[in-house]
Formats: C-alpha cells, structure tokens, sequence
C-alpha cells in the first residue's frame, strides 16, 4: 500500500493523494496553493517526514521560504504577505 496525504485543494475539496506527488500538485502544495490537511480537513499538527522540505538557501525567493514554513506547521495566514527577510528571521533559524 502506497503512502498518503490529504490536500485541501484550492476548491476546498479534501484529496487523498499518493506519494511521492506529482511535480505539479507538488508545486502547488510548496508554494501553498493546496494545504495539508488530515482526512476529516483539520489542519495537520505534525509534519512527516517524507513531505517536509529542505530549508532553503538564503537567496531563494519568498514563495520558497513561505513554502518551507508551511512545511514546519506555518499556517498560510501566517506566512502571507512576509517578506523574504521576515521568513529566514522566522523560519530559516537553526
């Protein structure tokens, strides 16, 4: 049996997708279009391992810090509208 997530699209609709995801819906879910998401559509309070990203390099953009601190249990209201530099203050610390 494959492992799996579940994803609010951005439709509202709760998916049950198999991992790895494709590059698309992974795309989405970096840069917080779709969110995570246990299956009854709670917010996940603890990431696993296989889906949390590597911290970015200093010069990544902010879609990219944004997307990791979603991975670290960020919610997106928190990380909308930060700056790059607000994002590695907040996130990107050992």
């Amino acid at each position: 049996m494959a492992d799996t997530i579940h994803v609010r699209g951005e439709g509202g609709t709760i998916f049950e997708m198999d991992l790895p995801l494709p590059k698309g819906v992974q795309q989405r879910l970096d840069a917080g279009a779709i969110v995570r998401v246990n299956a009854d559509g709670s917010p996940v309070t603890e990431v696993q391992e296989s889906t949390q990203a590597e911290r970015p390099g200093k010069n990544a953009s902010a879609e990219a810090w944004a997307a990791y601190a979603l991975t670290l249990g960020a919610e997106p209201e928190d990380v909308e509208g930060l700056s790059r530099a607000d994002l590695i203050e907040l996130y990107g610390q050992d």
